[in-house]
């Protein structure tokens, strides 16, 4: 039997209608459960910082347990590749950063495709990484450190939390940029990293602000540069890298992914309560505290930048030559 037009398109807009109304009432009552925040670095470090921020006002806002669990290794291809496989249901999310972007061009064998499998959900914050010496070091400025590496090559340690890491890719691109010869030692994530050179088994060390910030405000560590082109309000007396080697930039961000298939309504309601976290007085002093800035996005435009930024750490990789080791 043929149905009139008009009771067919009456028909079909109530079955829409059924199909959406349990998902909407299911990413109402999200999360029924504990949601796990996968880091793809150690404790301690820029990555893991940020999830437990994010993590505690989830956790307060939502009723329910976002538990942080490090999976470090690999330059944070283990952490996605675990969400990755993850049910696409919003209980399992990845703390992102340009370590994902950089891995897209830096591994040429990944069982994923980044912007293919994880879908974005909230951005979060946007920080210089830091350039840092052991105290004992003897050169307390850019141009001394210069002076000092031209000098003595191949002579100074510079440690970073993994090969293909954001700080490692800085390293790679200030001894081009100076025209110095570092030799770069990984370690799995910032907190070892920072321990190496506390230890005084490095000499310099490239880190994300967060994780470097209260041992230069205390001096267990010197802060010689960050590395955007501007000063940092949070340390407004450390100069920026660019001020003594032109043209160099650096910066390092956050956010939250999670598996490709992943509701929208559910990503919607966790981009909607992150962007609020963003706009507390207290969440955000905290922050900036850490160095960072606010840097609220919706899914759509997060996805954007995290494209353009694949794209360039993409011409990076390929102009620096740097490869996986």
């Amino acid at each position: 039997m043929k149905l009139p037009r008009r009771q067919f398109l009456h028909l079909a807009a109530g079955a829409a209608a059924l199909s959406v109304a349990p998902r909407i009432a299911w990413a109402q009552a999200y999360p029924s459960r504990p949601v796990r925040i996968i880091v793809g670095f150690a404790a301690g470090g820029g990555y893991d910082l940020i999830a437990r921020l994010i993590g505690q006002w989830l956790s307060e806002r939502l009723g329910q347990p976002f538990v942080i669990e490090n999976r470090p290794g690999a330059a944070t291809n283990i952490a996605t590749q675990v969400v990755v496989s993850a049910p696409p249901d919003g209980y399992t999310l990845l703390l992102i950063g340009p370590t994902n972007a950089i891995n897209a061009t830096f591994y040429h064998k990944l069982t994923f495709n980044f912007i293919r499998d994880i879908a974005p959900v909230a951005s979060i914050t946007q920080q210089p990484q830091t350039m840092l010496t052991n105290p004992s070091f003897p050169a307390r400025t850019i141009p001394e450190l210069i002076d000092y590496a031209k000098s003595h090559p191949g002579k100074i340690n510079m440690s970073s939390p993994g090969v293909g890491s954001t700080s490692h890719l800085a390293g790679e691109l200030f001894k081009i940029m100076a025209g110095v010869d570092l030799v770069h030692v990984p370690f799995a994530g910032n907190g070892p990293a920072l321990t190496a050179l506390l230890g005084g088994q490095v000499e310099v060390s490239f880190a994300s602000l967060p994780s470097a910030i209260e041992f230069i405000r205390t001096g267990k560590l010197h802060g010689l540069a960050v590395t955007t082109p501007m000063r940092s309000e949070a340390l407004p007396d450390l100069p920026a890298v660019g001020e003594f080697v032109p043209g160099y930039d650096v910066s390092a961000w956050y956010g939250v992914g999670t598996p490709k298939g992943t509701p929208a309504e559910v990503i919607d309601k966790l981009n909607k309560e992150i962007n609020a976290s963003l706009a507390d007085p207290k969440l955000r002093a905290r922050i900036a505290d850490l160095g960072g800035t606010p840097f609220a996005l919706t899914p759509t435009d997060f996805g954007k930048f995290i494209a353009d930024e694949t794209e360039k750490w993409g011409k990076v990789i390929r102009t620096l030559n740097v490869k996986a080791g």
